[in-house]
C-alpha cells in the first residue's frame, strides 16, 4: 500500500496470522483473561490512542530524538535569524543617510522622495526575504518532524542526516501543503481587515454622514463571524495533509482530499487535541522567552542611559543591540518549541486516525519487528 511505504510494511497478514491484539501473535504470554496489551515497540502502544497517549508520544519524542528535532529546529531557525540579521545589516549599510536624515526631521518638515523611496524599497525586500525565508523553514520543519515520527513510532533510531534528507526531499510538496491551507485563513482575515479600515473611515467621516462606511462595518463584521468558523473547521478538516506528504508521499493536492478524510467523523475530537497543544507549546514559549526578556532590559537601560540629548540612530540601535539579542535569543527557543510540540502531536493524530480507520496497528507492528522476549517470572523454568 502507498500509505504504507514510510514504514515499509503492506497489508496486515503474515507473520502474526490476524489476531492484532490477542494471544501469541506479538511474541508476549497472555495476560489474564487471555488479554494482551497492544505492543509498543516506540513512543506509543499501536492501538487507537488517548489523549494521554497523544501528549506523552510528543514528550517521548522530544526527549529520544531531541538532537535531531531540536538541532534541525535550532540549524533552521538560527540559521534564518542570522540570514535576515545580515540582510538588515546590509540593508542599512545601503540606506543609513537616508534614515538619518528622516529620522533627523522636524515636524513641520516633509522628507525628500528621494530619501523614501530608498527606504521603502529596502524595507520591502527585506519583507520579501523574510516571508521567503521563513517559507522555506516552515516547510523543512513540518517535514523534519513526521520523518523522526515515522521511526518513533517503530522505536527504531535515526540520525540527523537522515532526517534532513527526508525533509528536503519533501519541502516542495509540504510548502504546497500548508501555503494551500494557510489561504484558507484570508477571507475572514481580508473581512476584518475591511470592517477596521471602515471604523476608522467612519470616526473620520462622521460629521459628513458616514452611512456607506456603517454599511461596511455591517458587511465586514457579519462576514467575519459568518467565514471565522468555516475557516477554523477547514484549517482542521486539512492538518493532517503536511503529515501525509511525508508518511504517504502525496503531493499537496491529494494530501488536502487525504487529510480531509482520516478527519472525518472525528473533527471535534481533532479540534480539541490540536488546541490543547498549541495552548500547552505557547505558554511554554512564553515561560521560556520570559527571562531573555528581563536579562535583556539590563543592558538595554544601562545602553540608553549613557547616551547624550541627540543620540545617532547608529547609537540607539548599539544601545540597545544587548536587548535585542536576548529578546532573539529568547524567540529562537520559544519557536523551536512551539513548532515541535503541536507538529509532533498532529502527527500522532494521523498515525491514531490510521490505526482506528485502517487497522494499521498490525501493519506498523509488523514492520517494527517482533519484541524481545521477557525472562520467565519468578525464574519459571530454572531447575532446583
Amino acid at each position: 500500500m502507498a500509505q504504507d511505504a514510510g514504514w515499509g510494511g503492506g497489508a496486515y497478514g503474515g507473520a502474526y496470522g490476524g489476531a492484532p491484539y490477542g494471544g501469541s501473535p506479538y511474541g508476549v504470554p497472555p495476560g489474564w483473561g487471555g488479554w494482551v496489551p497492544p505492543p509498543k515497540p516506540g513512543v506509543i502502544p499501536l492501538a487507537p490512542l488517548k489523549l494521554g497517549d497523544l501528549l506523552g508520544g510528543a514528550f517521548s519524542t522530544m526527549g529520544r530524538y531531541w538532537k535531531q528535532l531540536f538541532g534541525m529546529a535550532a540549524a533552521l531557525y538560527g540559521g534564518a535569524a542570522l540570514l535576515m540579521v545580515v540582510a538588515v545589516a546590509v540593508a542599512y549599510s545601503a540606506v543609513a543617510d537616508h534614515l538619518e536624515r528622516v529620522v533627523s526631521l522636524s515636524y513641520d518638515e516633509e522628507a525628500l522622495s528621494s530619501d523614501v523611496v530608498p527606504l521603502v524599497v529596502s524595507g520591502a525586500v527585506l519583507l520579501l526575504l523574510g516571508i521567503v525565508v521563513m517559507a522555506l523553514v516552515s516547510g523543512l520543519m513540518y517535514a523534519a518532524v513526521p520523518a523522526v515520527l515515522q521511526e518513533a513510532v517503530l522505536g527504531r533510531p535515526v540520525s540527523f542526516g537522515t532526517v534532513w534528507r527526508r525533509a528536503w526531499s519533501r519541502v516542495t510538496p509540504v510548502i504546497g501543503t500548508v501555503l494551500l491551507t494557510a489561504l484558507i485563513a484570508v477571507v475572514p482575515v481580508i473581512l476584518l481587515m475591511v470592517a477596521f479600515i471602515a471604523v476608522m473611515v467612519s470616526l473620520l467621516t462622521m460629521e459628513s454622514g458616514g452611512a456607506g462606511a456603517a454599511t461596511a462595518i455591517g458587511l465586514g463584521v457579519l462576514g467575519a463571524l459568518l467565514t471565522g468558523p468555516l475557516a477554523v473547521w477547514l484549517w482542521i478538516k486539512f492538518c493532517l495533509a503536511p503529515a501525509v506528504v511525508v508518511f504517504e508521499g502525496q503531493g499537496p493536492l491529494a494530501a488536502l482530499r487525504r487529510s480531509s478524510q482520516l478527519v472525518r467523523g472525528d473533527w471535534w475530537r481533532i479540534f480539541g487535541i490540536t488546541l490543547l497543544a498549541g495552548a500547552m507549546a505557547a505558554a511554554a514559549g512564553y515561560v521560556i522567552q520570559m527571562p531573555f526578556s528581563i536579562l535583556g532590559m539590563f543592558p538595554g537601560v544601562i545602553g540608553t542611559s549613557s547616551m547624550g540629548d541627540d543620540p545617532s540612530t547608529a547609537a540607539v540601535l548599539v544601545a540597545v543591540s544587548g536587548y535585542l539579542v536576548a529578546t532573539l535569543l529568547g524567540q529562537l527557543v520559544s519557536q523551536i518549541i512551539s513548532t515541535t510540540f503541536p507538529q509532533l502531536v498532529v502527527g500522532l493524530l494521523y498515525v491514531d486516525r490510521r490505526i482506528r480507520t485502517e487497522n494499521l496497528g498490525p501493519v506498523l507492528a509488523e514492520a517494527a519487528g517482533p519484541p524481545q522476549q521477557s525472562p520467565p517470572p519468578y525464574g519459571g523454568g530454572a531447575h532446583l
